[in-house]
This record gives C-alpha cells, structure tokens and sequence, in this order.
C-alpha cells in the first residue's frame, strides 16, 4: 500500500468513526474522498474542499491532518495535474442527473498551482483552480473574492455544477466539488438580508447588491430554476473608472458638457453600460456643482458626492419602480437625471419629457447600434402617438452610444467596440421624418464629428490584432468588409 492510500484509509477512518461528521455528513463526504483518490491529490487538497463545503472548520482540518500525518513527515509530494475540460464537462453531466445528492464532479486541482492562477485562461480550456476557504468566511464571499482577483467579470452559482467564473469574455468552471441544492440556498441566504430573503421565496427571483467589504461591490440576480437555488454575481470594480481607464472615445466627454436632452449607451447584456454611465456621472461629479439622481436596480457604483450633489435610488428598497422614481424626480430639482434601464413605455415616455424640460438625462436600453435604438424607442409607443414622438426624439436626444466587447484573441482581456451617433441638424431631421435607415449612412459621413459605425470600430480591432475575425464577422452589419482579413 503506497503512503498516499494509507493516509486515505486513516482519513476515512478518522471521518467515519471519530467525532467529528455525523453518519449522514460522512456518507456525503466518501464520494470527495474516492474521487480525491482515483485523481490522485494530497490529502490536504482534500480536506480544503470539505471545509470549503461546510463539512469541516479550520480547526477541524489542522487536528485531521496532524492526526494522518504526524510533524516532521515530507509532504512535498508532487500533486495532481488540473482536470481537462472533457473530464469536468463528464462529471458535470452526471451531476445534473442528481444534483442534491453527493457531488461527483471534480475536486480541487493542486495547491501548489493556485498561485500559477494568472496563467490559467478560460482560452487553454483548463479548469481551474479554486481559492482556499477562508477561516470564519462564508465560503460564497471567498468566491466572490477570488472571481475579483482574477479578472473574472462574473460568478455564476447552478444546482449540480461547480461555481462558475465569466473570464475574459468565456465560461470557466472551478475545479470544486458541484454545488448542491442545499449548499446554494445556504450560501445565498448567508449574504442576504432576512427581508430579501422573503422576498427571494416569495417572488422566485430576486435583484440585489451585496458589499462583503469596502471596495468590494457585488450586482447579483438569484433566482430558482428545476434544479433549486442558482444565481449570478457581477463584479463591479472598487472605484468609479474614468473614460481614459476604459479606453473610450475622447468624444465620450463631449456628453458630460450638454446642460440639458437625453443620452442612451446602449448594447446587450454584458456590454458594459453601466460601466460606461458611471464614467460619465464621475467625470461630472468631479467638474460641476449640479444635482445629480441616480435610478437603479440594484445600484452599482456608488458615487460620493464631489463637486455634485448625488442621489441614488434603488428600485425596491427607495422606490417602486423606474417610472415612480422618474416622476417624482422632476419635483427634487435634479440637473442630471440617470435612468438605469429604460424597460417600459411609461419609463421612456417620462424620460423623454424630463429631457424636453430642461434635464440630461442619462439612460440605457438592450439595443444594437443607433438606427435600431431609435426604432426600439418609437415602437413602445401607439402608432397613433409615433408622430409626435418622433419629434420630441428628434429635438432632445443628444448621441446614442452602443457598445460591444469581444474577446481578446490572445484569450486575455476583452476589446471595446463602440458606434457613436452625435446628433446635428441633419439627424434630427432623419427621425422627424421617419428616415432613421439612412442614419448610417449620415454617421459614415460624420467622423470629423465623432461619429463612426460599429464596423469600422470592429474593422479597427480585427486589424490591430486585438480581435479575431471569427469574432469580429458574425457582429458586424457588413461582413464584406471583413472578406480581404479572411481571404488573408
């Protein structure tokens, strides 16, 4: 028997009749410890992912594992290599089948390449390591942590399938254990307040934001789906960027100057919007002596009032919804108005009108490119209204901004692609008239405006080298461009 199979004989034997587990929690933990085995990991790797799935504390582990492994034994062992993506997506699978009972997906790769971590990406196709529990820490909060220090956009939690990181644009499971339907609940609930709580139960969904500790913000949805508790977490950064750190256009600031009309960032789920917003608010939080209201669900950046005086509102906590708070903001004499989501006819309606009436207002809508941004905003409106507020578009709106990000062909990082629309005389005679399908052709011909399409920013990226055209093509309006990159 080699010292590796022995050390698991006594763990197993410490964990089965010492007093540490109860009988079912043991019978919960063998399938860690055979799939620990078979792959070949230390027994300390082992005990770390018990602890991080509740079973034992630090202390617990230290006592096990001086009682296995007496001092002054080597434990320089080389430990296993990380599990390939076809043995993860294997195990993955098979847990989906049961997820509540034990989990059979892979454990924790070697510690000694959790600080090789920079070099692990979600383009190589490995899994990747997890981070060590962290003594008297909800283990969902050393999660989040570590989805932070990576680089990670997002962390998402599933019933049956190991924690989830968003890098650089792809989906990289951990090489932990599948979270079950219990553990998911647990962890959720330990972040929640018992009021979100309630209402998670209740509604079956649920928006929040979470901050474990200063600088540390979390925008989350938890929800249920068939297989129990599953949510998603976007990690926001610690301050409130500038235009520069993003490496937006330097036009962007020209939309911090206007004194009154509507500004929309548009783009799909992901794209950056919000981070863009927050820009611009900071940028005229440090350079005007306004009043500035924010309505968001949740909030995300916070932003201490500098120069300006700032208000934030969260949809749920502060107000009813987007419209209520819109409403009512036209009576706390604001300057600057920021709508978080333009979801509804009610919400743009009031949006535009606070526009007309001598605001800027700052929104944002799940749309692509300026041309379908106007239409989105005139079709929520009765066709017998969709006159009228072609005109009131045409007269307030300011620039619409959409946005995509695309992966790195290096697999590190992810590139901004922008189409900017500045309004003039000329656009806004586009939308009176309901001839919002030349506005691209009118943007092509702005660029000393600032203007430019959103294939021509995707062109750029793709010749730089920052983008693949396989990423590039299928986002573009015209892939024709593209064909010389291709043929090459």
């Amino acid at each position: 028997m080699s010292r590796r199979d022995e050390e698991y004989r006594m763990l197993e034997h410490l964990l089965s009749d010492g007093p540490y587990l109860t009988r079912r929690q043991f019978e919960q933990c063998k399938d860690f410890l055979r799939v620990g085995s078979q792959e070949g990991l230390e027994i300390e790797q082992v005990c770390h992912i018990l602890a991080g799935e509740g079973f034992l504390s630090s202390a617990t582990v230290r006592e096990v594992l001086s009682r296995v492994r007496p001092a002054g034994l080597d434990t320089s062992a080389a430990s296993a290599g990380p599990w390939t993506s076809s043995q993860a997506g294997q195990a993955r699978e098979a847990n989906r089948e049961s997820p509540t009972k034990a989990p059979v997906s892979p454990v924790a790769a070697a510690a000694t390449e959790r600080q090789a971590f920079p070099e692990r990406t979600g383009a190589s196709g490995r899994v990747l390591p997890p981070p060590p529990p962290i003594p008297d820490q909800p283990y969902l909060l050393t999660l989040l942590a570590h989805a932070r220090s990576v680089g990670a956009s997002d962390l998402h939690l599933s019933a049956g399938l190991p924690p989830t990181l968003r890098l650089h644009g792809r989906l990289v499971p951990l090489a932990l254990l599948a979270v079950t339907a219990e553990q998911s609940l647990a962890w959720v609930s330990e972040i929640l307040p018992s009021s979100d709580l309630d209402r998670l139960q209740r509604d079956r969904e649920l928006d929040f934001a979470c901050s474990p500790a200063p600088g540390d913000r979390y925008r989350a949805n938890a929800f249920w789906d068939r297989h129990g508790i599953a949510a998603s977490f976007r990690v926001i950064a610690g301050r409130v960027p500038t235009l520069d750190d993003l490496g937006l256009p330097a036009v962007l600031a020209k939309l911090t100057e206007f004194r009154q009309g509507l500004v929309l960032i548009t783009g799909p789920a992901g794209s950056g919007k919000s981070t863009t917003l927050a820009a611009l608010l900071g940028r005229i939080n440090r350079s005007r002596k306004e009043h500035i209201i924010t309505i968001e669900d949740p909030i995300e950046f916070i932003h201490p009032s500098d120069l300006a005086l700032v208000n934030q509102r969260q949809v749920g906590p502060h107000t009813h919804s987007f419209a209520t708070a819109l409403r009512s903001a036209l009576r706390e004499n604001p300057d600057i108005i920021m709508v978080g989501e333009m979801r509804d006819l009610e919400t743009i309606s009031m949006a535009i009108s606070a526009a007309e009436t001598g605001h800027l207002v700052f929104g944002t809508l799940h749309t692509r490119g300026a041309t379908r941004t106007i239409d989105r905003i005139l079709d929520v409106f009765p066709p017998k209204e969709q006159p009228q507020v072609r005109a009131m578009v045409a007269e307030s709106l300011r620039a619409v901004v959409s946005q995509l990000l695309l992966p790195n062909s290096n697999g590190l990082g992810r590139s901004l692609a922008t189409e900017i629309l500045m309004m003039n005389p000329a656009a806004a005679n586009l939308i009176r008239e309901g001839r919002t399908f030349q506005l691209r052709s009118l943007i092509q011909t702005g660029k000393r405006l600032g203007m430019r399409l959103m294939d021509d920013s995707l062109l750029e990226l793709v010749e730089a080298g920052k983008v693949s055209a396989d990423e590039a093509v299928p986002r573009a309006e015209n892939a024709s461009l593209f064909a010389p990159l291709l043929r090459s």
